[in-house]
């Protein structure tokens, strides 16, 4: 983000006066647009954003931005991005029905020195819920911190082992050396999982923009609103809580669930007044919780229904989880052509559709709260992201 802070830190003023009427009489009003340029003109590698700010005379104005004659966005401020080399014009127009201004710069975009990773470039957070592989995807030692789990689920990731991420809110930050851009009607990236036929465990995937310029994923997020965020069963700001169990007490078994050596082993209570347990299995005895988290652990997000999780044989030994139809991680098999994500499916957090020229972040969480019998918990794989736009 080292571009964004230079071009907002060296700042000339380029501004054109255009004429204004007045509703009241003809006498001509000047108004001005500007645009904060910094010396020298604005440059940036592809796939860099640069950040346009503008302040106006027009008051109560809306906005138009174009690059290279196209509209791309609506709003005070945006955030230019581009894959193709060359000189690009990027024009403002501001107007309240009574009075516009307009203005333009040019942006010289180059290609990059250094080859761009199409891949996860840093893990700035991990967090994973209870869930059967928990303590091994990735590996905890005793004495291991916080900061050094992220710093293994990092590792394992460019290693191609991938994260657990537990049931449901369990997620993962990550970041990249470039930003994703969106072109507008096609898929931007996909998110690697291990899905198979008839297997989804669904994540949500958020994303949101380096506004701030301070390369930290601390602002606001965007959710991708897949197939089911509008759903009458999908739950909006779900809450649970984990808490810590106590490893050496006596499990809850039954005749009835052969595969499950605790039917009551880790607690949750949610913000809906539910509660419940997550299991712990036969095939994975080792602590299901975070072993360098406290007493207790809350997600919030969106909640998934989990009835597509289904017993087909009736008995427990063949569960399905069929995939959703589009906008999640690890639910449809890697190479499947379904399994893309376009940065045109993003909302805000009242659910408006948002117009994005590209993220630097995303985040990806489990979204579902289920349980599959002797395949445990429904808890999403994350393995990787890739960037589409790098592979064209």
């Amino acid at each position: 983000m080292k571009n964004v802070i230079k071009a907002t830190a060296l700042c000339s003023v380029l501004a054109s006066v255009i004429t204004g009427c007045s509703k009241d009489s003809e006498e001509t009003i000047p108004e001005s647009v500007t645009i904060k340029t910094p010396a020298g003109g604005f440059m940036a590698d592809r796939f860099k954003t640069l950040r346009l700010s503008i302040s106006t005379t027009v008051t109560n104005g809306t906005w138009e931005w174009k690059v290279d004659g196209q509209t791309v966005s609506n709003d005070s401020v945006y955030y230019f991005i581009s894959d193709k080399p060359g000189a690009h014009e990027v024009s403002i127009t501001v107007s309240n029905g009574m009075a516009s201004a307009s203005t333009s710069a040019t942006i010289q975009v180059s290609k990059e020195t250094a080859n761009y990773s199409n891949k996860v470039f840093k893990v700035f957070d991990f967090q994973t819920a209870p869930g059967q592989f928990v303590n091994t995807m990735p590996m905890w030692e005793e004495g291991k911190t916080e900061a050094q789990m992220i710093a293994r689920a990092e590792s394992d990731i460019k290693g191609g082992l991938g994260v657990h991420l537990g049931a449901f809110g369990g997620y993962v930050v990550v970041g990249f050396d470039h930003a994703i851009m969106n072109v507008p009607g096609q898929a931007s990236f996909k998110v690697l999982g291990n899905a198979f036929n008839n297997w989804s465990e669904p994540g949500i995937i958020e994303v949101a923009v380096d506004k701030n310029g301070n390369g930290l994923p601390d602002d606001e997020w965007y959710e991708i609103a897949g197939s089911e965020y509008n759903k009458p069963k999908t739950i909006k700001n779900y809450e649970i809580t984990y808490y810590k169990p106590d490893e050496a007490k006596t499990p809850v078994t039954s005749e009835d669930f052969p595969y499950h050596t605790d039917l009551e082993y880790i607690k949750w209570t949610d913000n809906k007044g539910g509660s419940g347990y997550v299991r712990k299995n036969l095939f994975h005895s080792q602590s299901y919780y975070p072993q360098w988290k406290g007493s207790s652990i809350t997600f919030k997000g969106t909640k998934i229904s989990d009835e597509t999780v289904v017993d087909q044989s009736g008995s427990g030994s063949y569960f399905v989880s069929p995939a959703l139809e589009f906008g999640y991680a690890d639910n449809w098999p890697n190479n499947d052509e379904k399994n893309v994500i376009k940065l045109d499916w993003a909302v805000d957090r009242n659910g408006k559709p948002v117009k994005l020229s590209g993220v630097h972040f995303i985040r990806v969480y489990t979204g579902m709260l289920g349980d599959a019998g002797w395949l445990g918990e429904v808890s999403t794989e994350f393995m990787n992201i890739e960037d589409l736009n790098l592979a064209k």
